[in-house]
């Protein structure tokens, strides 16, 4: 069966679609659906996705079985000390029979982008991919190029503590939309994950579910979910507490509390509906927010985190009570 524009969709058939993009991933990745549905929430809403955790926990293996249920091109930079930032943009090369330079692309222009082990890449190379994530074109020699939509980065990132790797910018993680750990399977799940993979790479038999002009069409219906200004207040209410905590050296930025209306909104399609609750921007808030925001030191040593954090934030804020506002027609 062909896959139609999500236009000519109903909103009822788009989430069947989403939630069987899921659901073959889940079969790939086990035990790890809310992670899952996370990715595609910051997918939906153009948004960029930073997987922090130990190595070998299967945050390669999320983002290849992703690519591979979409119709879409896949590019993976694999990142070292020596990769150059040209290794990631792309090169001009210079053909002496004919004199002219041909543009050779990256990876980065590529719909859905792995950036493996990004903080064990140089700062300056990490900044290459600034220009890429914010305005989604690179420069090479002077000439800019729009890169295709719709455009995805996923990062994987090992912990600080490891050996041979880079922090990365304030400036670079407000650009990821969500921070996302995995953890450690189960051992029920683990016990799963072996008996389907003991016959081979569960990876090579995906088919794609969705192409990847219907997932851009979905990016441009999200955008037009509707936020009722008592959600928008408590967005901002969240925001300002955190910008006054004695905790925090620095709050949530306005690019943030956007990333946040914005991740909502994409909740909300999502679950069906076209218009914000409460439970929307709730669900979201420690994925978009705790790595936006710097703890005091006194905070550090004490061992509390950025989710924590937030959580706190959410139970000092009242929760407006669900917006009286007209469904928008699917």
């Amino acid at each position: 069966m062909n896959l139609l524009n999500s236009f000519a969709l109903s909103h009822a058939q788009t989430t069947e679609l989403l939630e069987r993009l899921v659901n073959r991933v889940d079969q790939v990745v086990i035990g790890k659906r809310h992670e899952i549905e996370l990715i595609l929430i910051a997918m939906l809403q153009g948004g960029h996705v930073l997987l922090e955790d130990i190595p070998g926990v299967g945050k390669t293996t999320l983002v290849r079985a992703i690519a591979a249920s979409l119709g879409s091109s896949f590019g993976r930079i694999q990142f070292t000390p020596d990769v150059m930032p040209s290794d990631v943009t792309g090169v001009a090369v210079y053909h002496p029979h004919s004199g002219d330079f041909e543009f050779r692309p990256g990876p980065v222009l590529s719909n859905i982008v792995l950036a493996d082990e990004i903080n064990r890449a140089a700062p300056r190379t990490q900044s290459a991919l600034l220009e890429a994530m914010e305005e989604r074109r690179v420069t090479v020699d002077g000439v800019t190029y729009n890169l295709p939509k719709p455009f995805l980065l996923l990062a994987t990132q090992n912990p600080l503590q490891f050996e041979g790797t880079y922090r990365l910018p304030e400036a670079q993680m407000d650009r990821f939309l969500m921070r996302i750990s995995l953890g450690y399977p189960q051992p029920e799940q683990e016990m799963d994950m072996l008996g389907r993979h003991q016959a081979g790479s569960l990876l090579e038999e995906m088919k794609p579910v969705l192409l990847a002009e219907e997932m851009a069409g979905m990016q441009r219906r999200v955008r037009t979910v509707l936020v009722d200004d008592t959600i928008k207040r408590y967005l901002v209410s969240v925001a300002d507490l955190s910008r006054r905590h004695p905790k925090t050296s620095l709050g949530i930025s306005p690019r943030g509390t956007l990333a946040w209306m914005g991740a909502a909104q994409a909740h909300a399609y999502y679950q069906g509906r076209m218009y914000v609750i409460p439970d929307d921007v709730k669900a979201v808030a420690a994925a978009v927010l705790a790595h936006r925001v710097v703890l005091s030191p006194e905070s550090k040593l004490s061992g509390l985190s950025g989710e924590e954090m937030v959580h706190e934030w959410l139970g000092r804020t009242p929760v407006p009570m669900s917006p009286s506002a007209a469904k928008v027609s699917s």
